[in-house]
């Protein structure tokens, strides 16, 4: 018979004298990725390596806190590292539709930026002042009476050479005249028609020649306003230099190194000259502030008070959140833009360092994941707006220049979420080639019991809380145990043993302790259970009011009791199911309720076909096996699925076949092979624990026991309850690795061993399933029989009937 299992089998208690400390202050800080070897190689080499396409994705189950693991690690890891450029966008005067980027060294965007203002300010009151000045003044008027000179020698040319032939040249409001002269007054026209008639055409031919050469000199006079609006651009150009000559002088040497704002110099200096109009008229084109509106930085990113490269982590990893956005302002009911209402995005904001993603936040924001994918695959930051990546508007926008891209895509992610990538697309893996995976559990031995108590002080340091003693200590990495449901494992979750160690600290503080202890650990672990346990409890209440029919007494043929666990949440439970099987004569076929009834999964499905194999290669070697069984999870409304009843329904089919009773007072978990080899489950402490808790509530606790695999044991971390029931040997616990172990426990008969034949001893356990199946076999063939005989009267009656129809 199985050894039931003792307590030290089913509890790894830690040792408080191992732990070389008192209390938790006393231990140096670790790094809390010092477990997780794999994952640091990793995050080093994708992190230091630069080719394109090696960007990092972090795997991990929810609870690892990989944000902050990561986090920290990038952040250390950046301070040695040189701050990143800053980013400016400035007003393109070629084309204003597509603002220009302009790279800066860290911090000299900042200054760069107060200086444009400064030269505004010079500007918005020197050039107002050179042009108000007496100097301008007076060379203005000097040229304008030049050139009203210069039309007065013209018009007086004329004007001489007319007297000279005896004609004057008269102003009128029209414009100018011919006349002749008498003396020095204009002929009267009856004097005129006195003249000889050779007179009077020597003067209309003179007029005429005069005329000619009137118009000649009118007609140049465009040509003298226009030299004289030259000559007086070339004046205000000239002023307007002296203005902005020494102040744009001064922006130049200073920031001589840098060809970008050596050429936004040069075209603020053009801009000016182009627009000397906007700062004399009253009423110009464009005003004087929307010329100098051109001349501002609009900076991007500012990495003056960077340290290292920028570690930035994105919650809401939308589109406009990583490329940026284009502000508008309204207008008189129309939208406007310019370069000044670019913003930046996360993306640049990371440049030059890592940028900290949540993968299920990329895909579930729209468009996000193309995004991210297109800009890496090009390089560049392109900052438009959804609709305007996908054409889905037409309106006029800007277009910025596109940013170079040099950062480290980090994302963070469910394994699940990882393969499900690789396996859908395609590009995924060229752009995302280092896989950073994080460790589940971590082992559990003498050496790894100092740096998990370290952690475990790095944990509660981290979070400002109450040291540890030893005793406290130990609880948690027991804690940490049972979390990884494994003697030989510890917990890599930090989130849960954070959780963990806040609540201890909040239940040390109510007893106004100075250090956390076991009791407070405890305390914690039985608060969580006790707030998450109301579905538990409703539960067990169906099966101790018999609404839910569980026998935990007494031995009934064809009927075990199962163990499930139910999860909700993050919290699991087990309760037991009473599974029945029934047997009778039939074709060999084993009828899976469940599955009939479309209740059971396939991991179900699977595990019963299993059953029914080994069932006929146990029992029925060499000859068909003719019975016709059923199994079935009674009083069950829901899905079934897994395979850890498979052993507990052999158990129930065996007792059907050979009417032996089976012990109620036993509940059975494990999975078998085709040869009857018993396989490790899962939940099992949740299994073993529900059980117990059902027969204690009960008041039954007399000797109940469960049967597990025996490669379950190391996996067991049971409360302390069960522990003590089974110290007082009123619960017991037996480990199998064989479904015969099982039997001879349910049923306490011995199993038998077959020859080599395949019998089995006919006063064995097996021998009787044996005999039971050859009555089936027989009880087949008699009908059959009977059938054969039944069918040859009828046709020897038919035939009779032929013939007295034939006489």
């Amino acid at each position: 018979m199985v050894e039931a299992l003792t307590v030290s089998e089913v509890y790894r208690a830690c040792p408080e004298e191992a732990l070389g400390f008192e209390v938790t202050s006393e231990l140096e800080s670790l790094d809390l990725l010092s477990g997780h070897a794999r994952a640091r190689e990793a995050l080093a080499f994708g992190t230091s390596i630069r080719s394109d396409g090696f960007n990092l994705f972090v795997l991990g189950q929810p609870g690892h806190g990989k944000h902050s693991l990561v986090g920290r690690y990038l952040v250390d890891r950046s301070r040695n590292e040189s701050p990143p450029p800053d980013w400016c966008y400035l007003y393109n005067f070629e084309d204003p539709s597509v603002p220009l980027y302009l790279q800066l060294p860290p911090g000299t965007g900042r200054q760069l930026r107060r200086d444009i203002e400064g030269l505004v300010e010079e500007l918005r009151g020197a050039i107002p002042a050179v042009f108000e000045s007496d100097e301008y003044q007076n060379r203005l008027q000097e040229l304008k009476q030049a050139m009203g000179e210069r039309q007065r020698d013209a018009i007086e040319a004329v004007r001489r050479e007319a007297r000279e032939q005896g004609i004057l040249l008269l102003s009128t409001p029209n414009g100018f005249t011919f006349a002749p002269a008498d003396d020095d007054k204009m002929m009267s026209p009856d004097d005129y028609e006195k003249l000889p008639k050779e007179e009077r055409d020597r003067i209309e031919h003179t007029v005429e020649i005069l005329q000619r050469k009137l118009t000649q000199a009118i007609r140049r006079m465009p040509r003298l306003a226009k030299e004289l609006r030259e000559q007086i651009n070339q004046l205000n150009e000239e002023v307007m230099q002296s203005a902005i000559g020494s102040p744009l002088g001064e922006l130049e040497e200073r920031y001589a190194e840098e060809e970008g704002v050596i050429a936004h110099v040069a075209a603020i200096r053009e801009a000016i000259l182009q627009h000397v109009d906007a700062f004399l008229s009253d009423e110009p084109e464009i005003p004087p502030e929307a010329v100098f509106s051109r001349f501002h930085l609009n900076l991007l990113v500012d990495n003056a008070d960077t340290e290292g490269a920028p570690v930035i982590y994105q919650d809401l990893p939308g589109h406009q959140h990583l490329v940026g956005r284009i502000e508008h302002h309204v207008h008189n009911g129309t939208l406007l833009t310019d370069f000044s209402l670019i913003r930046a995005g996360a993306l640049h904001r990371a440049n030059g360092g890592y940028l900290v993603l949540d993968v299920r936040g990329v895909l579930t924001q729209p468009g996000a994941w193309e995004t991210l994918k297109r800009i890496l695959r090009a390089g560049e930051i392109r900052t438009e707006s959804l609709e305007q990546a996908y054409g889905l508007i037409s309106t006029v926008s800007l277009e910025p220049q596109p940013i170079p891209l040099d950062v480290k895509i980090v994302l963070l992610g469910e394994r699940l979420l990882y393969y499900l990538l690789c396996e859908h697309d395609p590009e995924f893996l060229e752009l995302f080639k280092v896989m950073v995976d994080l460790e589940d559990e971590l082992p559990r031995n003498e050496e790894s019991l100092a740096l998990y108590a370290r952690m475990v002080a790095t944990l509660a340091r981290e979070a400002a809380l109450r040291p540890l003693d030893r005793s406290g200590v130990a609880a948690t990495i027991e804690r940490a145990s049972r979390l990884a449901d494994d003697q030989q494992r510890l917990t890599a979750r930090h989130r849960d043993l954070s959780d963990l160690l806040l609540e201890a600290d909040h239940w040390a503080g109510q007893e106004d302790t100075a250090v956390i202890t076991r009791a407070h650990v405890e305390k914690a672990v039985q608060q969580q259970l006790w707030r998450a346990g109301r579905i538990r409890e409703r539960s067990h209440e169906h099966i101790t009011r018999g609404t839910v029919m569980i026998a935990t007494e007494g031995s009934v043929v064809g009927q075990v009791n199962g163990l499930s666990v139910l999860a909700l949440g993050d919290y699991a439970f087990g309760q037991p199911t009473r599974i029945t099987a029934t047997a009778r004569p039939g074709s060999g076929q084993v009828v899976d309720i469940e599955r009939e009834a479309k209740l059971g999964g396939r991991i179900h499905s699977k595990a019963v076909m299993i059953l029914s194999r080994y069932l006929a290669g146990r029992y029925s070697r060499e000859r068909p096996m003719s019975i016709s069984a059923s199994l079935a999870f009674e009083q069950s409304y829901g899905g079934i699925e897994g395979d850890s009843a498979s052993v507990a329904e052999v158990c129930a089919l065996v007792s059907a076949i050979a009417r032996v009773g089976l012990d109620q007072r036993f509940a059975v978990t494990g999975s078998i092979n085709q040869h009857g080899e018993v396989q490790a489950v899962g939940g099992v402490n949740e299994k073993v624990e529900g059980f117990f808790d059902v027969c204690r509530v009960r008041g039954e606790l007399a000797g109940q026991a469960v049967i597990l695999p025996a490669a379950n044991v190391e996996h067991l971390m049971l409360k302390g309850e069960v522990r003590e029931a089974m110290a007082a040997g009123h619960f017991h616990l037996y480990g199998i690795r064989h479904v015969d172990e099982a039997l001879a426990l349910l049923t306490g008969q011995v199993p038998g061993e077959p020859d080599e034949a395949g019998n089995f001893p006919a006063e064995s356990l097996n021998g009787r399933v044996q005999a039971r199946l050859e009555a089936f076999r027989d009880a087949v063939k008699a009908a059959r029989g009977s059938n054969d005989e039944e069918v040859g009267e009828g046709d020897r009656a038919e035939s009779a009937g032929e013939g007295n129809d034939d006489r």
